[in-house]
């Protein structure tokens, strides 16, 4: 009997404490699609040491960025184009590269960045540079072999929970404490 395969989207990435890959250790990764033909999805506790202020520096060199943006993160979201945006936020805005992903929507054209900017943007975001990807098979194959636990992924956690705390808060919503897990991996 074949059975149906299980997709992950707007599920979060658990890194286990043995993830060895320092592109994911101790990472959250809130899964953006997952099929057939592999993942997509985007690191949201990996502050880039960017803020949207830098951004827009570059972007518009001409003007001076709103104090506001200083305080807005840009987080790593993975080792794949690490040139490229994307801005996650709650539906409701569209802009011009927006795509709905259910309970978020996923923005990837510069419009986003100064409209946050401007204020007139959604109210909650999280900004990246870089993706995650994997190809088809590969993700399977990773949460076969014990490299992340997953859970339904909590708007919160994206948007109202400090970064240090997002990888702590996703492993409580499956009632673990990653810090009680040991760094070995096993099979029964």
């Amino acid at each position: 009997m074949k059975s149906t395969p299980t997709y992950l989207k707007h599920h979060f990435l658990i890194a286990m404490p043995h993830m060895a890959d320092p592109n994911f250790a101790q990472t959250v990764t809130y899964l953006v699609e997952h099929n057939e033909q592999g993942a997509m999805g985007l690191v949201i506790n990996r502050p880039s040491g960017l803020s949207l202020s830098d951004v827009l520096e570059q972007l518009r060199a001409d003007e001076l960025p709103p104090a506001r943006c200083q305080g807005v993160n840009v987080y790593s979201g993975g080792p794949v184009q690490t040139d490229r945006g994307f801005v996650l936020h709650p539906t409701g805005q569209t802009f011009q590269a927006t795509v709905e992903l259910g309970e978020l929507n996923l923005s990837t054209s510069q419009d986003i960045l100064f409209a946050i900017a401007d204020g007139s943007g959604p109210q909650k975001s999280l900004i990246a540079l870089g993706y995650a990807g994997w190809e088809a098979g590969q993700l399977e194959a990773e949460l076969s072999d014990n490299a992340w636990l997953t859970c339904p992924a909590d708007p919160a956690i994206l948007f109202d929970t400090p970064s240090e705390q997002r990888l702590a808060a996703a492993a409580e919503r499956l009632g673990i404490n990653l810090s009680l897990l040991t760094a070995q991996a096993g099979h029964a």
